[in-house]
């Protein structure tokens, strides 16, 4: 489970022990972890959107950081460690993001085609020219946007590259929704799309999953 942009903090841990709560073993990765533990910078309790413009401010040169090298590099870390967790089932693996963590898991997926069975990503910044490998995807894909993020132009062209890529895939704009709507902690927040993100992320990772 890669975080959004502000990484690891309480509602991170909190959507984790969710989902682990399904029989799931969760790795969270502090991506940001060459600049420091987690959080790597102060943050707000509650990320209002006067608040933004700062912590973002301080995050984008980090993020801006985290070339595709190194991206791909620490995926393969992560992949590595989870397979010699005695508590891990051997077999295929789910990468999940939200934010710029839904880039993180495309690029994650797309680099280890014959380990990740499935790849989902919510408000993420993926688009039909972004570089993060959709020709090289055989995971299942669940992609889930913001209405701010996305129009059904962009949303359009990036299906019709997905139908392209040729994986078994969702792609569908959230209604009523802004970037970062998952975020119980930031004035984005929408608590009706995050049930509707566990409505479809839980049966889709048990297909992909039960399936492979």
């Amino acid at each position: 489970m890669y975080a959004d942009g502000s990484g690891i903090r309480p509602v991170l841990r909190e959507m984790a022990r969710e989902l682990a709560g399904h029989g799931y073993y969760v790795l969270v990765p502090n991506f940001f972890y060459r600049h420091g533990p987690a959080p790597v910078i102060e943050l707000p309790e509650y990320i209002t959107e006067e608040a933004r413009p700062a912590v973002f401010a301080q995050l984008m040169p980090l993020i801006e950081a985290d070339t595709t090298e190194r991206v791909l590099n620490d995926a393969d870390a992560y992949l590595r460690f989870l397979t010699t967790q005695p508590e891990v089932s051997a077999g295929p693996v789910a990468v999940t993001g939200y934010c710029i963590g839904g880039l993180l898991a495309m690029r994650t997926a797309a680099a280890h085609p014959g380990q990740v069975a499935a790849v989902a990503g919510f408000h993420g910044p993926v688009a039909a020219d972004e570089p993060c490998g959709l020709s090289k995807l055989t995971a299942q894909v669940h992609l889930g946007h913001a209405e701010t993020d996305m129009t059904p132009e962009a949303l359009s062209e990036l299906n019709q590259a997905l139908d392209a890529a040729g994986p078994d895939y969702t792609s569908e704009i959230y209604p009523g929704t802004v970037h970062g709507f998952t975020m119980s902690d930031t004035d984005a927040f929408n608590p009706s799309a995050l049930q509707r993100h566990w409505d479809r992320l839980l049966p889709f990772l048990h297909r992909a999953l039960a399936n492979s």
